[in-house]
């Protein structure tokens, strides 16, 4: 009799979940059914269904599959990482009967190991013979975003376990290629026999030291040296929560007391805005939380702010950035064949009427997205700007909240405030395909002013055309 009605593994790319996934089913009466509540897929690559249920019925409700993966023989369960639908975490979280298996890597392993698949292609390997070989171009403020996501999303399900009183079984991607701790495991699901052997049918793809998979080696070596070397091998109880996306501040130093803070709530006017900077005082940026707060301790005098952008704006700059950017191709995919959007094909973009509707479906979309409705998590790309300002001010509270259209005098403020002369900061255009000047209508505002009425009202936005 198993401990439990179902199970949950919570991991993330690179950490060895296909390995502990195959080794769940080699235990009797347990079959992981894969990322089951991946966006881009159900359960694996290429099916269209899993257990009956295909994408279109997962995505519109996505409690129908689960229910269909506990109805089945045993115990059953699924991978679930921090990008999943996000509808279904507080289900796992929520449910003693759910097990919990928090699957952890050490963050620069598992950053490499990422990096090399996306440039090979090979997410797994059943035989070293077929391995494609690549080195991976170390990042430090993409490892930055890609540690805070991953302590934000342990931190969020440590908090829960400790608030309901549950425990999750902790495993490291050492562990999962010990037989005696997968026994372990097997032992605390209540499951009865364990295993005699790892599975056969999968190898580690990146064997060897870091230095001879990452081709700037000692770039990365200085990046992490700026960090605080704790927060990359303490275990999840330990971890700090994570504030703002602290790496893309950008600092100036107006003297040996006073300096500037920028904290963008991208997509953000930066240009602009680095340029006024570098004719003020000395750029400095790639923070982490701890070199950022010796940065405010060396200046007294500092000052921070963000720069507010109208929400219609905000939204057709999104658009722009889901229909252009590489790294948003999946979510491409989602939008075109989950939600029906007429995003155009791949590498072409649409005329002025074209973007109209389909910034049109986009907001409409949204205000589904920011309610929690969606299979999509929320992007920072187009995220309230009340809830962005709230999440600053966990680390460090904007002193001023410059109006996009008001940017020349209120940053004239600020400097004269530190006792500056400043020129007048000149916004750039924003660089979208389209006009939104020339395609604006009521319907689209109306359409904003509904999917962020939030920001609507604590901003005090008017409409677009009236705020520019």
């Amino acid at each position: 009799m198993t401990r439990f009605s179902s199970f949950v593994v919570l991991a993330e790319m690179r950490t060895g979940s296909n390995l502990l996934e195959a080794a769940l089913n080699l235990l009797p009466g347990v079959h992981c059914h894969g990322e089951a509540f991946n966006p881009g897929l159900i359960g694996y690559p290429r099916r269209t269904a899993l257990l009956g249920v295909t994408r279109v019925q997962r995505d519109a409700d996505p409690m129908r599959l689960w229910q269909a993966i506990r109805a089945e023989p045993g115990l059953n369960g699924c991978r679930y990482f921090h990008d999943h639908d996000p509808r279904m975490l507080p289900e796992f979280l929520d449910d003693p009967g759910c097990a919990k298996i928090v699957l952890t890597r050490n963050p620069v392993d598992s950053y490499v190991s990422l990096q090399i698949a996306r440039a090979t292609g090979q997410w797994k390997l059943g035989d070293a013979r077929h391995r494609k070989a690549a080195q991976a171009e170390f990042d430090p403020a993409g490892f930055e975003a890609h540690l805070e996501a991953l302590q934000g999303f342990q931190m969020r399900v440590l908090h829960r376990m400790q608030t309901s009183g549950q425990v999750a079984f902790y495993i490291d991607y050492d562990d999962v290629q010990d037989v005696a701790v997968l026994n372990g495991l097997a032992a605390w699901l209540g499951v009865g026999a364990g295993l005699d052997t790892l599975p056969a049918d999968l190898v580690p793809q990146n064997p060897g030291p870091l230095e001879a998979k990452v081709a700037n080696f000692p770039e990365m070596e200085a990046a992490l040296a700026r960090l605080d070397r704790f927060n990359l091998s303490r275990t999840p109880n330990f971890e700090p929560r994570r504030g703002p996306n602290v790496p893309g501040i950008l600092g100036c130093a107006l003297s040996d007391t006073a300096g500037l803070l920028f904290l963008p709530l991208r997509p953000a006017p930066v240009g602009a805005v680095r340029d006024w900077l570098a004719q003020i005082g000395t750029l400095e940026e790639g923070f982490s939380q701890k070199t950022l707060r010796q940065w405010k301790k060396a200046r007294p005098d500092h000052r921070s702010f963000t720069v507010l952008r109208h929400p219609l704006l905000r939204a057709h700059l999104a658009l722009a950035a889901v229909l252009s950017w590489d790294a948003m191709a999946e979510t491409r995919q989602v939008l075109r064949k989950t939600y029906k959007l007429p995003l155009p094909p791949e590498g072409r973009l649409p005329g002025p009427e074209g973007w109209a509707k389909l910034l049109l479906a986009f907001l409409k979309w949204l205000k589904m997205n920011l309610n929690g409705q969606t299979s999509l998590p929320v992007s920072y790309l187009w995220a309230s700007q009340s809830a962005a300002v709230q999440g600053f001010a966990q680390f460090s509270t904007p002193d001023l909240l410059v109006r996009e259209d008001r940017m020349a005098e209120d940053l004239e403020y600020l400097a004269r405030a530190l006792g500056v002369d400043a020129p007048r900061c000149t916004a750039a255009p924003d660089g979208a395909p389209v006009d939104l000047a020339a395609i604006w209508s009521s319907d689209l505002e109306k359409a904003a002013r509904d999917a962020y009425a939030r920001d609507y009202i604590q901003f005090g936005f008017r409409d677009w055309t009236a705020a520019g």
